[in-house]
């Protein structure tokens, strides 16, 4: 079998379809928050205070998708894991709806959010140190921001297989975007589904 960490091809659609969704998201948040400054006494002093764990100085070098890749390449982590994370991500932004997902945060939201997807899904994973390094990061601060991201899901971690399967539908419609190119960008991730919505939903288990 060839190694992950040498062949390219190997990288699951699930990695590729989160990524660009990610990059168009954060885009999106980018161009909006370049509009004129708003007075401390406003909500986005209030956005920048809850996110502020997650918020960096400067745009990372690296893109969305060569993080996202880089972290499949190292981490060993099961495609589930990446579905799983973007559920945490969802559930965090539903927690905080002042929130965005932008380039000054994406990438520690992601490293965040894999490293609880896969103590909660995998039955072995690499450590907090481990995964700094991966994630170009402090254990220092990749503990911070584990237990920021927990505490910011209320420690909401169970999936049950209904909205699992729902965020896959959720992720082939993205796949689907890509294909086409019509679908209008998002703004925001998905709003989180509830199961007696998400069992009404055309259920299409994505191809990893």
């Amino acid at each position: 079998m060839a190694d992950p960490a040498c062949d390219p091809g190997s990288i699951p659609k699930v990695v590729s379809i989160l990524s660009s969704l990610l990059e168009r998201v954060s885009e999106r948040n980018d161009g909006a928050s370049s509009s004129p400054a708003i007075s401390p006494s406003s909500s986005a002093m209030v956005t920048r205070s809850v996110a502020s764990a997650f918020q960096g100085l400067t745009k990372p070098t690296i893109s969305v998708r060569d993080y996202l890749e880089r972290i499949f390449r190292f981490a060993g982590c099961s495609p589930s894991c990446y579905v799983v994370a973007y559920i945490y991500l969802d559930r965090y932004l539903q927690r905080h709806p002042t929130v965005t997902i932008d380039s000054l945060n994406v990438h520690r939201f992601l490293i965040t959010s894999v490293l609880t997807a896969v103590k909660f899904v995998d039955d072995i994973c690499y450590n907090n140190a481990y995964f700094a390094k991966v994630g170009g990061i402090t254990l220092m601060e990749m503990n911070y921001l584990e237990v920021d991201f927990l505490f910011g899901v209320g420690f909401e971690l169970n999936v049950t297989p209904v909205t699992f399967t729902s965020y896959c539908s959720i992720l082939q419609n993205e796949m689907q975007y890509l294909e086409t190119q019509h679908l209008p960008p998002p703004s925001r991730l998905n709003c989180l589904i509830s199961e007696e919505e998400s069992s009404n939903c055309h259920q299409k288990q994505l191809a990893v």
